[in-house]
């Protein structure tokens, strides 16, 4: 099991981002309730990790949050609200987003292990959605108005669609050539990033495994 912990950064010189964010994770979490901990922070319990990257990364994106992620075992049956959930991985969660704070001059995500030890796994889960978070975090204006196209596109499609054709009709819609397309792909890291989010995913559900039993 999952729980992350994303806190504002910056939120006592900006707005209450939570509502919006909270709008946000809803439409990416299909079983994961997240709702406002303390302050401008929000918390929730998330089952399966490709969810825990596609929520990591949608967080990274602004610059606005860190984002820990706690892994390993949560006191069963698990209550209504998250502020009132227990056991191992809330510990972690609390103690990955205090150390993704002392990493915000990088990428501010930390992976923590519910044990309190900090397992292989879960180290190569930090340092691969760390990687993904800079491609994330460099991106442009302009390459992401690119790249949240070709998603939309992609998704509209099967997966095994050709990359090419993705291209061109993304150009369409946009109204720019293609050439400008290839040229955003390719400086945005996009078909890397999505190239490795499976192993960051095999990687958070290795330390889940990895952590069962702790306590």
């Amino acid at each position: 099991m999952y729980v992350m912990t994303i806190d504002q950064r910056g939120s006592t010189g900006d707005v209450d981002r939570v509502p919006d964010l909270l709008k946000e994770l809803g439409v990416l979490s299909t079983a994961g309730r997240f709702e406002r901990s303390v302050g401008d922070e929000v918390q929730g319990v998330v089952e399966q990790p490709d969810e825990v990257v596609e929520i990591a990364l949608h967080a990274l994106r602004s610059g606005r949050w860190y984002v820990g992620i706690g892994v390993g075992e949560v006191d069963q049956p698990l209550p209504a609200s998250p502020r009132e959930g227990s056991g191992p991985a809330f510990v972690a969660a609390r103690a990955a987003v205090d150390r993704a704070k002392a990493a915000a001059a990088h990428v501010p995500l930390a992976v923590v292990a519910g044990s309190g030890r900090r397992p292989g796994a879960c180290a190569n889960a930090e340092a691969v959605l760390r990687l993904i978070g800079r491609l994330v975090q460099d991106r442009t204006v302009a390459q992401w108005k690119v790249v949240d196209v070709l998603r939309s596109v992609r998704d509209g499609q099967s997966r095994s669609s050709g990359t090419h054709g993705t291209q061109k009709i993304a150009a369409q819609k946009l109204g720019i050539t293609e050439q400008s397309v290839s040229r955003a792909v390719l400086r945005s890291g996009w078909q890397e990033e999505w190239a490795a989010r499976p192993a960051a995913a095999m990687l958070l559900s290795f330390a889940d495994d990895s952590t069962e039993g702790d306590r």
